[in-house]
């Protein structure tokens, strides 16, 4: 290594496999650039054959616009580039390549040829180009598009080539790229071979459900629901993500797209984790999500690789994102779509009273008849369970059907919920429900159950009910956190809070809200600052109440939980259909496990 300290430009070689170590990583580098760059050519169809996972061959071929030879022996030069002309453009970025680094860092590295053709042009350009030093410039005949194949990667630079996994690993990696590319754009046609094997055959003109299907298959899809975020919002977001009972979990893939390109943001990844339930262990859903925004107002170009963005509002991305996650698993458009079909039941949860320790925490129960403390013990009313023979109604075409459950005691119910009819089986020892359904078999965790009615009871109280502090406290915030407060001092008093400054970031509470009772005060005031400061006044004022209303919840139902008569457990499962969130319980917890019928057939080897 020279020492003498003196400045020199580097020869263009050195300068392109410096390049290289940024772009190209491993065969799987090479297909994501190239792949990108067909897109951006507008390509109907996309090619991809591999051989030795990338280490002998990746070739991509596409049918999109073509170059013409002097685009072509331009696109071997490092910063040239179609998509950018002047710095303006860096502004508003809406291809996925615009650098102009790849074509040459991956030719510096590879045995390249690139053959291009545009549909107005006579013949086709073909380049080849070994270890980043052009050797043969001809015309050949070839459709229009462009293909380009890189044989021997890092063929000049052994000490990289070492550093390449197994064949099956890269092929992985090659694997993720194209499937990731393929989701994407559905509307793209997609293929891939490796070593000659089709391993995939993806049609153009597809819908995202389909493209999703084709890649994971008819079971991941079912585990999905559509969501779309409403026209008055200032981003537009779409995609599915996993339903919050799918507790098969097989997949946790969480595929993001910011304007077409696979990115990521902390402020997106925030947003899915407060508007889906809380799950255990810190599971994730599956998600495909895909944020279109102007192009002006994200910034792509921060990370080398293109993976992370940085958006100049992210409250608006975060409210976006939030909003339509959270309406597709809790809103009217899904939780209620057989509503035309099947009327709600209006009976109560239970046959009698609850009695509760909550302190002023009433819930209206909608039998009309008292107002009754909530609490999860419920007194069991003696009612004999009857034999019945249920009445099955199809939906589709209003036929009945006669069902005999043998030794089991067993009702028939129909309600608005995650199901289009529901036939109690029995209850287990260990307190398990199970549920015939018009799709599977559920097994219903009855405590869970009962935690989600009473919680969403209980947010849905318009009244508050405030609870007079005997001795009032005063409560020191960071100006920050003061400042957050004052500005929501009003929402606070809608809440039940009875709250007035009292010097610089001092505030004196009088009352509070009654569920507060048993937490502390200043740290709830906290709690709230923050969430406002990071989620935005309307989500961030009721997060505290949903958390703090799931933990008093928790505690109240502790202790053990009586055994079910098949009324009262018919009634609770209509309850909980009734919820606009009926798969989790207030902590995250699932209230039911659901196997689909195809499930089963599978499991016992039945076609």
């Amino acid at each position: 290594m020279n020492t003498d300290g003196h400045v020199r430009l580097l020869p263009i070689v050195v300068a392109n496999k410096i390049a290289a170590g940024e772009v190209v990583e491993r065969p799987a580098s090479v297909l994501k650039e190239l792949v990108e760059n067909a897109i951006d050519a507008g390509a109907s169809r996309i090619e991809v054959q591999v051989y030795s996972g990338g280490r002998k061959i990746v070739s991509v071929r596409d049918n999109g616009c073509g170059m013409t030879r002097e685009d072509a022996l331009l696109s071997l030069e490092r910063q040239a580039t179609s998509k950018i002309r002047d710095v303006d453009d860096i502004e508003r970025i809406d291809t996925l390549g615009f650098r102009g680094e790849a074509i040459p860092s991956i030719a510096s590295v590879s045995r390249f040829t690139l053959i291009t053709r545009r549909a107005d042009d006579d013949e086709a350009t073909k380049l080849v180009v070994n270890a980043g030093i052009l050797s043969e410039i001809t015309s050949c005949g070839s459709p229009s598009g462009t293909t380009v194949e890189v044989r021997d990667l890092f063929c000049n630079v052994p000490a990289r080539r070492k550093f390449l996994r197994s064949c099956a690993t890269e092929e992985t990696h090659i694997k993720n790229v194209f499937t990731v590319n393929a989701l994407a754009h559905p509307d793209i046609g997609f293929s891939l071979s490796i070593d000659g094997r089709e391993v995939y055959n993806f049609a153009p003109g597809a819908n995202l459900s389909e493209r999703i299907h084709d890649i994971f298959g008819v079971d991941f899809v079912d585990r999905l629901i559509p969501f779309e975020s409403s026209e008055e919002l200032p981003v537009k977001v779409h995609g599915m993500i996993e339903k919050p009972n799918s507790c098969e979990m097989a997949r946790h893939d969480q595929f993001i797209f910011v304007n077409g390109r696979p990115a990521s943001d902390t402020s997106i990844a925030y947003a899915v984790k407060d508007a889906y339930p809380r799950l255990q262990d810190n599971s994730r859903p599956a998600l495909i999500l895909f944020v279109d925004i102007d192009p002006t107002q994200v910034d792509v170009n921060v990370h080398p690789a293109k993976r992370e963005v940085r958006f100049r509002r992210p409250r608006d991305v975060k409210e976006s994102v939030y909003s339509a996650i959270r309406s597709a698993i809790c809103g009217d458009k899904y939780i209620c779509q057989n509503e035309s079909v099947f009327a709600a039941n209006e009976e109560s949860l239970t046959p009698s009273s609850f009695v509760a320790p909550f302190s002023s925490a009433q819930v209206n129960l909608p039998d009309g008849k008292d107002d009754c403390f909530v609490s999860g013990q419920i007194e069991e009313e003696k009612i004999e369970p009857q034999k019945i023979e249920p009445i099955i109604t199809d939906v589709s075409t209003g036929e009945n059907e006669t069902r005999n459950i043998i030794e089991k005691d067993s009702e028939i119910s129909s309600v608005t919920g995650p199901w289009k009819w529901f036939v109690f089986l029995a209850q287990a020892e260990n307190g398990f429900v199970l549920l015939e359904t018009d799709s599977g078999l559920v097994t219903l965790n009855p405590r869970a159950a009962l935690e989600r009615v009473v919680y969403e009871k209980l947010l849905k109280e318009e009244k508050t009910i405030s609870q007079q502090l005997l001795i009032p406290e005063t409560v020191q915030l960071s100006p920050h956190e003061s400042s957050r407060i004052k500005g929501f001092k009003g929402e606070l008093e809608k809440m039940g809070f009875q709250i007035e400054e009292f010097g610089k970031d001092t505030w004196k509470i009088d009352a509070i809200p009654a569920i507060l009772s048993d937490v502390s005060v200043s740290s709830v005031l906290s709690s709230i600052a923050t969430d406002i400061s990071e989620l935005g006044t309307r989500r961030g004022g009721n997060l505290w109440k949903e958390e703090l209303t799931a933990k008093c919840i928790a505690k109240s139902c502790a202790g053990e939980m009586p055994k079910l008569s098949s009324q009262d457990a018919v009634k609770l499962v209509n309850s909980l259909a009734e919820c606009r969130m009926p798969y989790v319980d207030p902590r995250g917890k699932v209230t039911m496990i659901f196997t689909s019928t195809r499930e089963l057939k599978r499991k016992f080897n039945i076609l």
